[in-house]
Parts: C-alpha cells; structure tokens; sequence
C-alpha cells in the first residue's frame, strides 16, 4: 500500500471542517491530518481540485446491491459482490440484514457469514422473526414468532456473526430480554405496536436503538403518542431512518432531526430485484414493492441519502455526513471506522459539491 495524502480539499473529519490540509494515509490506516507545507517525504499526492473528503459511509441495514439479494443467495461468492458494489458506491462498513424468514433459512445465513471474512463486512443483523406481527410490513406473519430462552439459543447458538437484531419491546419479556441481552447485540426496537409506556420501558431496559423511523411501528397520535413518541421523548433512544422520500416523506425527516438531533441516523434498507424465495422484489419510481404493492425496500445509496438530507431536508452536509458514519459507528462501539481519526481505517470518500463521487478509497487502497 503506497503512502497517500490527499490536498486541496474540505475535510469533514466527523467533529470539524478542514481546509488547506492534507489527510494522510499509509498501511491501510489514517496517518493524521496536517498542513499542506509540511507534507512528511514519501507520499504519493491526490489532489482531490476543491471536493468534499469524509470517512467511508456506514450502513446498518440492507439486505443486498446489484442483483444480489442475500436471503435468496446465500453465498460466499454473492456476499464478496455485495460487499466490492457497495464500497464503489462509497458503503465502506456495512450489516448484512435479513428480514424474517424461516429458521433454516437464517441458521443457513449464519453458517454462511461465518465463513465471510471481509473489512467492509461489520456482521449480520437480523431483523427478526421476533416481531410483532400487527407491524408486520413486508414480513411474512405465518413466520414471525414469540420470543423464548430456547429460540434464542437455538437461533445463536455460539454466535460468531450476528451483531444486531431488531425485536418488538411489546413482544419480549424483562427476563427473556436480560437472556438476550447476554449474546452481546445491537437491539433495536421495530416492527413494533408498543405503546408509550412499553418502548419508553423498552429503552429504560437497555434497548439504545430504533429500526427505520416511522415504518412499521405505532404512530405518533395526540392521545397516545406509540412508539414514535417514546423515541421523541426518551433522552437516549436512538433511530435510524431511510431518507428516499418514499418510506418516509422529507417533511418528516425534518420533523425528526429537529426533535432527536444526533440521535437520529440513516440507512438505505436497500434490497435488490428478486424474482425468487418469500421476498420477491419489484422495483417500482424510486423504490421496491412485493408483488402485492407493500414497500418492501429502498433503491438508494448511503451516499445518495446524503445528498437528499442536504437537498431535500435542508440538513447541514457535515451532519448529514454524521448521520451516516460517526451515529452508527457509536453505536457499534466501533472507534476505528466511520471517522478521520488517526489510527482508524483508511476508508475515504471523495465527492463534489453536485454529488458525484470522485473517489473511494479502501483501506488505503484507491478504488477509482
């Protein structure tokens, strides 16, 4: 890996914008940030002509890129084309999602994940079957099922690879929610028709987040404000949102950043076209649908989710950079990925003030 420093750009590093600097990159990892006059010998120089510099992109959720949908492959092969689509659209960490199926099938995903070993690859997150199926969405209600000691074990097991799981607070009891607690996930409430009372409880328990705002889960109403509520209200509840203009408008994007300020971040639910397996999806303007016209999954990039955060929501580019790095990455405890810091990993993306992307680069490694 050759030494890099990129000049003449505006360095978003997560905390401060940066110009007349050069960000500096060696071994796979981030060197540092200094001035363009005092560039250490034995750089290779990228001048980036004016553009945007910010951490490779984070996605919490999404299910597949290009012609691979993960529940309907199940591959080695289709996870490493997945994860090669995503970094050249500037994706550099991604959670490899699947929506509720059928045991095999997620015991199958699991097996398969174990023997994936990749950067980009953060784990797999399981949005189910633990739902509740008045919420159900796209999910199939004949396959969602009430949460025990004895389904965890059997769906975990010795859990190598699954990070997160999205589960209904209403649907789980304190002491089964203590014994999932003890596999070490990422919970997020969702799928959900919690009332105040039970997501607000939810949170209190240890739940920290939320699985796309405003989808399938109670509303917030004047009488009973549901589950959107108590994630407006709760000092620590986070949640993330997809920002297509389709699953949830641009108005109510703004709504919510101005009511959870840095606890609201984004992610795609990005599904790709199938036309085999339980999910069958149709991609329709701006958007996918089963068969039937339920909204199935979004047809986005993280990167395009941040040009309708600051174009279409009127959010400020380097919070809306936040949004899909620096949140997610603090959720996941993870300090060495989502920001500009030395020592983290050299994932950079390099973009205009029109949105094209110029550059990505991969643990030091120039994609294009």
């Amino acid at each position: 890996m050759k030494k890099t420093a990129l000049i003449g750009g505006r360095i978003y590093t997560g905390t401060e914008i940066i110009a007349h600097k050069a960000l500096l990159l060696d071994e796979g990892k981030i060197v540092g940030i200094v001035d363009e006059q005092d560039l250490p010998e034995g750089y290779q120089l990228l001048d980036v002509k004016g553009a945007n510099v910010c951490a490779g992109l984070v996605d919490l959720q999404l299910y597949g890129d290009g012609e691979d949908l993960y529940s309907a492959e199940l591959s080695v092969e289709a996870l490493e084309r997945i994860s090669n689509g995503l970094i050249d659209k500037g994706t550099t960490s991604y959670m490899m999602t699947l929506a509720t199926n059928t045991i095999p099938v997620f015991k199958e995903a699991i097996r398969v994940a174990e023997n994936y070993h990749h950067d980009a690859f953060l784990g797999l997150h399981l949005e189910g079957p633990f739902l509740n199926a008045k919420k159900r969405g796209a999910h199939p209600e004949e396959l969602i099922i009430a949460p025990t000691k004895e389904r965890i074990e059997d769906l975990l097991q010795e859990n190598k690879v699954v990070r997160m799981m999205t589960i209904a607070p209403e649907c789980i009891s304190d002491e089964v929610l203590a014994y999932l607690q003890g596999y070490q996930l990422l919970l997020s409430a969702g799928h959900s028709n919690a009332t105040f009372e039970e997501g607000t409880h939810g949170y209190d328990s240890g739940i920290p987040t939320s699985t796309h705002l405003f989808n399938a889960m109670s509303p917030l109403h004047h009488r009973e404000v549901g589950l959107v509520g108590a994630i407006f209200n709760h000092k620590s509840a986070c949640a993330s949102i997809i920002v297509d203009g389709h699953h949830v408008s641009f108005e109510a994007v703004k709504i919510a950043k101005r009511q959870m300020g840095e606890r609201l971040f984004m992610i795609t639910d990005a599904v790709a076209a199938c036309s085999k397996g339980i999910y069958q999806h149709v991609l329709n303007d701006g958007y996918y649908a089963l068969p039937d016209g339920t909204i199935s999954g979004a047809a986005i990039s993280m990167f395009e989710g941040i040009r309708n955060c600051v174009e279409q929501v009127g959010i400020p580019l380097d919070e809306a950079i936040r949004m899909s790095t620096t949140y997610p990455a603090k959720l996941l405890q993870r300090s060495d990925i989502g920001n500009l810091n030395a020592g983290s990993m050299a994932n950079v993306i390099v973009f205009t003030d029109d949105f094209r992307l110029k550059h990505v680069i991969f643990k030091g490694e120039l994609r294009y």
